[in-house]
């Protein structure tokens, strides 16, 4: 077998020379293997504004950790830090105060990315500040107080991919992912973590206001569970932001609510609607009471409006019972109001039946696809097509929006 160089752009760390390599300033040129578990003390590894990489052979066999209190493993040099990229290692942070990153990126378009990495009984994974994007693939935490914090401007956002978390604290209130000073996130925060949570522990801190745009706090097919036991209605599990937010976006999870985009408005209170001209639609009056808004809201009687981008594609269903003259012909129209501007999603035509009791009506039952893209609202109006006798929407006549 022929002679194999060795490679000039690998830095092999271990135990021995830590402190002339990864401890003794950063080429960011080289990779940095790790071959071993190493004990870094109380030496900080300074992340320079051109970044740092870092690999080792498995969260098994390479490794870093400390013991000391007080400490923080990695930190930003004066002015920032660029690309951290790590994989295939474990970090284990365990002393009193102590953490593992401090790190503002330097420009604000740098990534944090890892694969395969553990995080081994941390007392806290640190601070995060101003980063364009982080990336987690097949990333643990076990064990202690794993929180890790988001701080300023991200451009872009977080995905978390088959990922764990076990055995976490039970006396601590810190939450996995906490909201730092001035957090804002312009791109989505997408996870399907399986955690099982400490008793006091919360999975997010974060609130709306974290995430400007629509549907980009993304939980997607999590398992949650505190103590071991699964609970949808724990309140703890993300206390400041609900499933039904706009921010939100949470399908297909077991132990945490789901997101289910879609309204419902019933009438609470008969009014008549008055019909001036006979061929000529009218908004149908009456109280509606509106309910289970999810990325949608009321802002006027009747009308139930998109506040969300995403779907834009809805199935709506109704049930009415229209009260009118006998033998004439209604006819009600579902419509949509884009920008002040109409259309006619659906209609149908009923003639009103002479019941026994002088209680005249026309069912109208149905449904249809509509398609809503922010801010449009959507609502219902009348015609009689036969003359001029006012009609009543009855007490319970509901509609419902659901996304397809």
């Amino acid at each position: 077998m022929g002679y194999i160089p060795p490679l000039e752009n690998r830095i092999v760390v271990t135990q021995e020379n830590f402190l002339a390599t990864l401890g003794n300033g950063v080429d960011s040129t080289k990779e940095y293997f790790l071959d071993g578990k190493i004990n870094t003390g109380a030496t900080v590894i300074e992340v320079p504004a051109t970044g740092i990489n870092i690999a080792g052979y498995n969260f098994d066999t390479s490794g870093l950790y400390s013991l000391e209190d007080n400490y923080t493993m990695f930190v930003s040099e004066v002015g920032g830090s660029g690309n951290f990229i790590g994989k295939d290692y474990e970090i284990s942070v365990v002393g009193v105060n102590s953490k593992v990153y401090d790190l503002v990126d330097v420009s604000g378009f740098n990534a944090f990315e890892f694969a395969r990495i553990n995080y081994i009984n941390c007392t806290s994974l640190g601070e995060i500040d101003g980063y364009r994007q982080g990336l987690e693939s097949g990333t643990g935490r076990y064990g202690g107080s794993p929180s890790l914090t988001l701080t300023g401007a991200w451009m872009g956002g977080y995905v978390l991919t088959t990922i764990n978390g076990f055995s976490m604290s039970d006396v601590t209130t810190e939450p996995i992912f906490k909201a730092g000073l001035a957090f804002v996130m312009q791109g989505r925060f997408r996870t399907n973590m399986n955690v099982n949570l400490g008793a006091l522990q919360p999975f997010v801190d974060f609130a709306p206001v974290n995430f400007p745009n629509p549907s980009t706090l993304q939980l997607n097919q999590m398992q949650v569970a505190r103590g071991g036991v699964v609970d949808p209605s724990d309140t703890n599990i993300t206390p400041n932001i609900s499933y039904s937010d706009v921010s939100c976006q949470w399908n297909q999870n077991k132990g945490i609510r789901n997101t289910f985009v879609g309204a419902k408005s019933v009438i609470t209170t008969e009014i008549e609607t008055v019909i001036a001209t006979a061929g000529v639609p009218v908004p149908i009056l009456g109280t509606q009471s509106a309910s289970d808004l999810q990325h949608f809201d009321n802002p006027a009687n009747g009308q139930l409006r998109l506040i969300g981008n995403n779907p834009v594609e809805f199935t709506v269903s109704w049930d009415f019972v229209l009260e009118g003259r006998e033998n004439n012909d209604y006819r009600i129209d579902l419509c949509i109001d884009r920008g002040g501007v109409k259309e006619i999603a659906h209609s149908q035509i009923r003639v009103i039946n002479n019941l026994q009791g002088g209680r005249d009506v026309a069912y109208f039952t149905g449904s249809t696809h509509e398609e809503l893209f922010k801010d449009d609202f959507t609502y219902w109006e009348v015609t009689n097509l036969s003359d001029t006798r006012n009609c009543t929407l009855e007490l319970d006549s509901d509609w419902i929006i659901d996304h397809r």
